[in-house]
């Protein structure tokens, strides 16, 4: 272990800041403190705290000490690099390669009938054709959308989220999310210094009784569900649970944001949760896991006493969403090109699914046929941040559990994790067959040995 003991006490020092215990900004021990306390050398501390300062997550100073850096859960679950030899199952996204042609060819084409209105400002935050491009873009996926007007226009969904949870809270407010939930959520969270519900989850997503539970403790503002292939756990809501969950927020004062942007991999339509609440429900959809994170189009819907309010929100952000992209992916939906790219990325999903499943069939994950990623609960002979170690050396690129859970409160009702820790694979970033395949072969043979380092928690 000796080669190794200062990364693993560099990964200790970096659960403890993803745990809270060392917050963004806080100056941590001096060396030698650490040191006494992890039953090691204060040289052993130093090389940790360089190799953290190298990752960007502390900081040093001379003669005032190392300070943590106020990074976001998203910098540590999503790594977004250009390395062609890494295997990047980090990153949820669609594969890219089999979009680019017909992008390149709606890039051009809405060049070409690009008119003098969409190079300036737009009232109401966006043109009303990209709106009803927006409209029929949700409405195909499941949400009862009357008129163009209920829908705003914004940067991407992680844009509309924070929109929804700066207009609708102040900071020291609760807000209920899914026992494992989006980093994203976590991260606007913590910068706007809210509290965090984690609400239990089962098979079907967020637990009825647990979500009552917690509205009858805590005031809570909002209730945050990704209803449709679940980042990170694969579930999808069934109709009967939608309900459920709909009643639920309909007999207490609070708001529901439905985060549906996975809804497209659906194999059949299924209802949104908002159609059944529409005055007490803001839903998200969008292209960016759908056809390309550049395409940065996100279309909230709103109730419309909600509309103004949100709308001048939007103006003091961003004022407006660039007309430029919107109009690209209003190309694409009335051409039906965007639903066409749909169905090549979930056929996509669904052998790339299938292939993974195979490899790690002697792990227990939970999946749907046309989900962009698994989640796989780690053999008790793994650790995650052994795990981590061993991935990074091999260029394999994953995200752990704990990227996806809350650490502030947590339901009365919540079960112990019966599984252990997680991991969870995306399964699309890569865009050469044979390079997926070969990194998934690797990191089933090393899930299929022990590890190589064994290390005991450091406490």
């Amino acid at each position: 272990m000796s080669n190794n003991k200062f990364r693993h006490i560099a990964q200790t020092i970096d659960n403890r800041i993803l745990e809270g215990l060392y917050p963004a900004n806080t100056k941590l021990p001096p060396h030698r403190v650490l040191a006494s306390e992890l039953g090691t050398t204060p040289s052993t501390v130093a090389k940790a705290y360089s190799l953290l300062a190298e990752q960007q997550k502390v900081v040093s100073f001379v003669g005032k000490g190392t300070f943590v850096c106020a990074n976001s859960m998203l910098e540590n679950a999503i790594q977004a690099t250009d390395i062609e030899r890494e295997y990047n199952f980090s990153i949820l996204q669609p594969c890219l390669i089999y979009n680019q042609s017909t992008l390149q060819n709606a890039f051009r084409q809405s060049a070409q009938d690009l008119s003098l209105d969409m190079l300036g400002y737009a009232d109401h935050s966006g043109h009303m054709a990209h709106k009803e491009a927006g409209a029929k873009w949700a409405r195909n996926f499941g949400l009862n959308v009357q008129h163009a007007q209920e829908i705003l226009l914004t940067n991407g969904a992680q844009n509309a989220l924070e929109i929804l949870i700066h207009t609708y809270t102040q900071p020291g407010d609760v807000i209920a999310v899914e026992q494992y939930t989006y980093p994203g959520i976590l991260s606007i969270a913590q910068l706007h210094g809210l509290t965090l519900v984690s609400i239990p989850m089962d098979e079907q997503g967020m637990k009825v009784d647990a979500l009552n539970q917690a509205l009858k403790d805590h005031d809570i503002k909002l209730v945050v569900i990704l209803p449709s292939h679940q980042n990170p756990t694969t579930i999808t809501m069934p109709l009967a649970r939608r309900k459920a969950i709909a009643k639920m927020i309909a007999a207490h004062s609070t708001w529901l944001i439905e985060d549906d942007l996975y809804g497209f991999l659906n194999d059949e339509v299924i209802p949104a949760i908002t159609n059944f609440i529409p005055e007490q429900s803001f839903h998200i959809s969008g292209l960016s896991k759908a056809i390309s994170p550049a395409l940065r189009c996100a279309y909230l819907k709103a109730p419309r006493n909600e509309i103004r309010k949100l709308t001048a929100r939007i103006r003091a952000s961003i004022w407006l969403a660039s007309p430029l992209t919107f109009n690209l992916a209003q190309c694409l939906i009335e051409s039906g090109e965007a639903f066409t790219l749909v169905n090549t990325q979930k056929n996509i999903a669904r052998k790339r699914q299938a292939f993974t499943k195979k490899a790690l069939s002697f792990l227990t994950h939970y999946s749907h046929d046309t989900s962009y990623h698994i989640w796989i609960a780690l053999p008790d002979k793994w650790r995650g941040d052994t795990l981590m170690m061993e991935t990074q050396d091999r260029q394999i690129l994953i995200s752990h559990g704990r990227f996806f859970t809350s650490c502030s409160l947590t339901s009365q009702n919540s079960p112990a994790n019966s599984h252990g820790e997680y991991i969870r694979l995306s399964l699309m970033a890569i865009d050469d067959e044979s390079h997926f395949q070969q990194g998934i072969l690797q990191l089933a043979e090393l899930l299929n040995d022990d590890p190589k380092h064994a290390l005991t928690p450091l406490t």
